[in-house]
């Protein structure tokens, strides 16, 4: 029996990934859960497990590529058939080009294994490079038949109706080709994105699979005055270069998390309206208590008692007195979530990535805690899971711990606000009696969407997060 290795999704957002690294070739022996690969997102790097033991059949997504999600990167022969069924790439090749074609489809519609030829492309089973290409084509494309649309995909068999040429018609007026229904299928933030600037996707030729619309895409639009077509990629003018000749300088292309990061982060820039406001925080409180039960906490919990763990849990108690922070925008519509699903954003020496603490109103102090450097851990160690890093409603980011008072931290799309967490360190301070004290302060910062936060409600809402912060009781930890 074949087990597919497929592309997860890693991130709500998520409509791709890259392939970094094969970490087995074909013929390898796998085990369950045993990396096999490495992808990039803009959201994490993750080995991806092997989904089943037994032997690694066939890679069908190189290195270096990027693909749409659940497309099949490779497959996996279960060891009851690795046996039996091994046979020579060549004569297996030879073999296919000699039977018949058979009418199979994998279970996510792409054409199964046996009807194509192996992939090292040798001997007499190569097809014609026309014939090639739109079998290529078809089973790329095959993961954007997405159940959300409300447009139906011609089975297997149907003829498709004509390519007609591009309108300008609306959105869900479009029934026209295969083409043209994948690229109008976007991810929901690059049609979210299209809709808030009156962009039709229809009349766009996209860069990404089968001519899909990207993020990329769209932005480029909307910087050329919303122009009804963005260029492909490969057809864009080089920029120029930015140095001159003679100067002592080394290029470096961007890795893919990086590229992902700044669509992402450009993206956010343009949906979201932002404000930023800053409150200093007393911590001496909490200071007080971290030093008296340090030792204790970490021989019961096993891990250190760091100021962060108070932090979220005065955060978990805001989001509960003012849930519009915890909610999310879909098109006209305000959802507001009844989980609290924390993001914690972990710097890593080759980008940013935000595990997520699912329900953390569900933990206490040493739960957050606990959860807080097990996600962090994994991450640097590229082993989180795809549902770890998707699903949060809120995000703090704590660049103090590298000397920064505060920031003007990026919403993480489609949260509304995200906290910034500035350097906790001791200065002087006037107290309320007038006298002049050293004191453990530090700032927060809170960025929100003014398109659905006011400005009070940003206020009130870190102003909880400081009351409770300033007199936090011993009890909780």
């Amino acid at each position: 029996m074949k087990v597919d290795v497929i592309m997860p999704q890693m991130g709500e957002s998520i409509q791709e990934g890259t392939v970094v690294k094969w970490l087995k070739k074909p013929g390898d022996k796998v085990k369950r859960d045993e990396p096999i690969l490495e992808i990039s997102t803009d959201k994490v790097d993750a080995e991806i497990p092997s989904p089943a033991a037994g032997v690694l059949s066939e890679i069908k997504i190189n290195e270096g590529k990027t693909v749409e999600i659940k497309t099949v990167l490779g497959t996996i022969e279960t060891e009851g058939t690795a046996a039996a069924g091994a046979q020579p790439p060549k004569a297996e090749a030879q073999q296919a080009a000699e039977a018949p074609p058979k009418a199979e489809a994998q279970a996510d519609g792409a054409p199964s294994a046996k009807s194509r030829p192996s992939g090292d492309g040798k001997g007499d089973g190569k097809e014609a490079p026309a014939a090639a290409k739109e079998r290529k084509e078809e089973k790329r494309a095959a993961p954007e038949e997405s159940e959300e649309e409300e447009e139906e995909t011609p089975r297997e068999g149907q003829a498709e109706s004509p390519r007609p040429a591009p309108s300008a018609a609306p959105l869900r007026a479009v029934q026209g080709s295969r083409e043209e229904r994948l690229r109008t299928r976007s991810s929901p933030l690059v049609r979210r994105i299209a809709q808030e600037h009156n962009l039709d996707i229809s009349s766009m030729s996209g860069s990404g699979i089968s001519g899909r619309v990207t993020k990329k895409d769209i932005l480029a639009a909307m910087e050329s005055g919303g122009a009804a077509a963005a260029a492909p990629a490969a057809a864009r003018p080089a920029p120029s270069i930015a140095f001159k000749s003679g100067e002592r300088t080394k290029v470096e292309p961007l890795s893919v998390m990086r590229r992902k990061i700044a669509e992402h982060m450009v993206a956010s820039k343009r949906t979201s309206a932002h404000v930023h406001s800053y409150f200093e925080v007393d911590y001496t409180a909490v200071d007080r208590i971290r030093k008296e039960k340090k030792d204790e906490f970490l021989d019961r919990h096993g891990v250190k008692l760091t100021y962060l763990p108070f932090i979220l849990l005065a955060t978990v108690e805001a989001l509960k007195a003012f849930p519009v922070l915890n909610a999310s925008m879909d098109g006209e519509n305000l959802i507001y979530k009844k989980d609290i699903n924390l993001g914690v954003a972990v710097a890593l020496d080759w980008g940013l990535i935000v595990p997520v603490i699912k329900n953390a109103e569900e933990r206490n102090l040493a739960g957050l805690a606990k959860a807080t450097v097990d996600l962090a851990e994994r991450a640097r160690a590229k082993k989180l899971q795809p549902d770890e890093v998707q699903g949060g409603t809120f995000t703090i980011t704590n660049p103090g711990v590298f000397g920064s008072l505060f920031g003007a931290p990026i919403i993480n799309q489609p949260q509304l606000a995200i906290l910034g967490v500035g350097t906790i360190e001791k200065r002087l301070k006037v107290t309320q009696d007038d006298a002049i004290a050293v004191r453990t302060m530090g700032y927060l910062s809170i960025g929100f969407d003014h398109r659905i936060i006011d400005g009070a409600v940003a206020d009130q809402f870190v102003s909880h997060i400081k009351k409770t912060l300033e007199s936090f009781d011993p009890r909780l930890v």
